[in-house]
């Protein structure tokens, strides 16, 4: 059984880099034809989807946030990690890793709280 979990700060001040882990086990993030996403869901909305990188190494993410967004893996620790620069009080959310091969996430993290604020 794949598990996924969030780690990093739980505040962030206005300016800087969000940067968060996502540490996976029971599996492995090289598996053909797995994806590995981070999603997002500020106060009071629905979830936003940011970006994923794939069993391959290869990386999307949403338009809106492409100029602002980075997601990295390291597979000698299994693990693949997001950075959010430039971060307002606008990027405070739970945030979410989750993976799946194709349709709907198949594993998703518990998320965690990020809060942006001086």
């Amino acid at each position: 059984q794949v598990q996924l979990q969030e780690s990093g700060p739980g505040l962030v001040k206005p300016s800087q880099t969000l940067a968060l882990t996502c540490i996976v086990s029971g599996g492995s993030i090289t598996t053909k034809y797995y994806t590995w996403s981070w999603i997002r869901q500020p106060p009071g909305k629905g979830l936003e989807w940011m970006g994923v990188i794939t069993y391959d190494g290869s990386t999307y993410y949403s338009p809106s946030l492409k100029s602002r967004t980075s997601i990295s893996r390291d597979t000698s620790k299994n693990h693949f990690s997001l950075q959010l620069s430039s971060v307002t009080p606008e990027d405070t959310a739970v945030y979410y890793c989750a993976s799946k091969v194709a349709g709907s996430y198949d594993y998703w993290g518990q998320g965690t709280q990020v809060t942006v604020s001086s």
